[in-house]
């Protein structure tokens, strides 16, 4: 991508906000990143959004509307059905992972567990390399 890519993340935990927040730092400083602490905030978040994000990185674990939930609604037909959903979670239960690929999600990412790694991970998907 050339242009500074915006996010939102769909994520419960105040602390893997924060690291997430703080590796998108790292990398370009102008990235745009809005937060939803579950799936109705980002539904409604999207629905009021005059521009829509590049990509979403999605939790499946959450309170009021999980990320199984979240990707139903908004594959189904909502205005970001296109947006690319990347899912961010350390759900490890494979009929769960296939059930968010089915409904639409474009990957699955298991959470790591050290900074360095979250900052190579987020590079390599919002700037990949050119060939």
């Amino acid at each position: 991508m050339i242009t500074t890519p915006s996010i939102l993340l769909i994520e419960d935990d105040v602390d893997d906000q924060e690291i997430f927040t703080s590796a998108l730092a790292f990398i370009d400083s102008g990235i745009v990143c809005s937060i939803a602490a579950n799936g109705y905030e980002a539904i409604m978040h999207l629905n009021e959004a005059v521009a829509l994000p590049d990509l979403i990185f999605l939790d499946l674990n959450m309170p009021m509307m999980n990320g199984v939930q979240f990707l139903r609604e908004v594959k189904a037909g909502h205005k970001a059905k296109d947006v690319p959903v990347i899912v961010f979670s350390t759900a490890s239960d494979i009929k769960i992972i296939q059930e968010a690929k089915l409904l639409g999600a474009d990957q699955f990412i298991t959470k790591p567990e050290k900074f360095s790694e979250l900052v190579g991970v987020l590079h390599g998907l919002l700037f990949p390399a050119t060939k």
